[in-house]
C-alpha cells in the first residue's frame, strides 16, 4: 500500500509526534508499505531525501522550534500528486495537514488523523500576550480535523476532550508504541559505575530521574519542589533540554541542591536507555500528555514511575503495582517512600506491564484503519462522496 504520512516536525527535531512518526513509517516499511513522509524542512530549504519530503519554510517566534510556511505550491507536493498514494495519514494539525486535505480531496482518498497535543494545555505557554479559552480551541480543533475521515488518539483522555469539542468522526484509541526490546536490555555493574560516577551518584545512592523535553508545561519545578523535601541518600537526575531549563537551574540555586540535582543536558536516543537502567524511580508531574513516551520507555527499561494523577496516565500506572499516581506533597513522600523501600517488587511489575505497547502491535493497529478505509466499498465508496461534496469548499 502507498502510504503518505504528514507532520510539521521531523528528525533531526526530537519529540513524541516525531518518535510516533519515526516509529509507524518504519514499521509500515517493515510490512512491505511503500511510505512517505511530507514535513517542514529543517533548513528552510526544499528538497526530497530519500522517502522524506522537505517543504520551505521559516522559524516561528510562537515557541521554539515551531515552523511555518508559505509554500502553497511546492514542487514536493507535486511530485506526491504524481506518486499518488493510497491514504494520507496526517500527525500535525497545521502546515501539512493543508497538504494532507488537498491530496485526500484531489486524489479522493481517505484521510486519517492522530491528534498527538492538547493544545488547551499549552496555549498559556505559546500565547502569553492573548488569551485564548479553552472554547476557543475547542473550535480551532473541530475545524482542524474538519476533512478527516478517521481520528486516532493515544489514549481515553483525549478521545474525551475531542468528543466535548463536539467532533464527530469515529475515534479510535492507539497508544504509540515503541521497541520495547530496546529498553529490556541488560548493562553489567561495571558500565552502570562507570555513568554512575561520571553523574557524581555514590554506590549508596537512590537514583529519581526526570527524562524529557524541558518546557514549562512538564511542570518539573513541583518535581525539584517535592525532591527538596527528601533528599537524604537520593540524586535526582534531568536528562533533556528545552527553553525551561535556566529556570530549573535558579530553582535548583535556591534549594541549595546543586550536589544534589544534576542536569545532564541532551544525550543521544541510544545512551537515553543507560540512564533507566542506573534509576530506581521514574518522577514526572506534567498533566498535558496525551500518552507519555518516556512513561512507557522507563516501565519498559524496568523502572517504576511516580506521577501525578491525570487521566492519561490513569490505565498504564497501577498503584502500588508499577508506581503510584499522587495528588499532593504528602503523596509524593508516601509514594516515593514505598516504591524505594520495595524497589525490586516494583520494577518485576514495571516491566510486565508494557506488552501492549509494543512497536508492532502499533503499526498493526494503524494498519487495520487503513484496511478499513480502503477495501471496503461502502465505506470508501461514502469517503469519495463525501470528498466530492467538499471540493470546492476545500483550501
Amino acid at each position: 500500500m502507498k502510504i503518505l504520512l504528514t507532520s510539521d516536525t521531523y528528525l533531526p527535531s526530537i519529540n513524541g509526534v516525531v518518535t510516533s512518526v519515526n516509529t509507524l513509517y518504519k514499521e509500515l516499511k517493515k510490512r512491505g508499505n511503500d511510505v512517505r513522509i511530507l514535513t517542514l524542512s529543517p533548513n528552510g530549504k526544499e528538497y526530497v531525501n530519500g522517502d522524506i519530503y522537505y517543504i520551505k519554510s521559516f522559524n516561528v517566534k510562537l515557541y521554539p522550534g515551531v515552523k511555518g510556511s508559505f509554500s502553497f505550491n511546492s514542487k514536493c507536493f507535486k511530485k506526491l500528486l504524481l506518486w499518488s498514494p493510497e491514504v494520507v495519514h496526517s500527525h500535525t494539525e497545521f502546515i501539512t495537514m493543508h497538504y494532507a486535505n488537498k491530496i485526500g480531496r484531489l486524489l479522493k482518498i481517505p484521510h486519517v488523523h492522530t491528534y498527538h497535543t492538547m493544545y488547551e494545555d499549552y496555549v498559556e505557554y505559546i500565547c502569553k500576550k492573548i488569551r485564548i479559552s479553552k472554547r476557543t480551541v475547542g473550535f480551532l480543533s473541530k475545524w482542524a480535523v474538519r476533512y478527516v475521515d478517521r481520528i486516532i488518539v493515544p489514549t481515553k483522555k483525549v478521545q474525551n476532550v475531542l468528543k466535548s469539542y463536539g467532533i464527530k468522526q469515529p475515534i479510535s484509541i492507539i497508544p504509540t508504541g515503541i521497541d520495547l526490546k530496546k529498553f529490556n536490555i541488560e548493562f553489567n555493574e561495571y558500565e552502570k559505575e562507570l555513568l554512575k560516577k561520571k553523574l557524581g551518584i555514590t554506590k549508596d545512592e537512590k537514583v529519581l530521574l526526570y527524562l524529557g523535553r524541558i518546557g514549562k508545561e512538564k511542570n518539573i519545578e513541583e518535581i525539584i519542589k517535592n525532591f527538596s523535601m527528601c533528599t537524604i541518600g537520593k540524586k535526582l537526575i534531568i536528562v533533556g533540554d528545552g527553553p525551561y531549563i535556566n529556570n530549573l537551574i535558579k530553582q535548583v540555586e535556591s534549594f541549595s541542591l546543586e550536589d544534589k540535582v544534576v542536569f545532564t543536558g541532551m544525550v543521544s536516543p541510544d545512551e537515553v536507555v543507560k540512564f533507566y537502567k542506573i534509576s530506581h524511580v521514574f518522577l514526572t508531574a506534567s498533566i498535558t500528555e496525551t500518552q507519555g513516551l518516556t512513561y512507557v520507555e522507563a516501565l519498559a527499561s524496568g523502572v517504576p514511575i511516580i506521577c501525578r494523577k491525570d487521566e492519561a496516565n490513569e490505565d498504564l500506572i497501577k498503584d502500588n503495582f508499577n508506581g503510584f499516581k499522587y495528588y499532593n506533597k504528602e503523596g509524593f513522600k508516601s509514594a516515593l517512600s514505598e516504591v524505594l523501600n520495595n524497589n525490586d517488587s516494583f520494577k518485576e511489575n514495571a516491566n510486565k506491564s508494557v506488552y501492549n505497547y509494543s512497536k508492532n502491535i502499533y503499526a498493526e493497529k494503524v494498519t487495520a484503519i487503513y484496511y478499513s478505509l480502503t477495501h471496503y466499498k461502502d465505506i470508501y465508496g461514502f469517503i469519495n462522496n463525501k470528498k466530492e461534496n467538499l471540493k470546492n469548499t476545500c483550501v
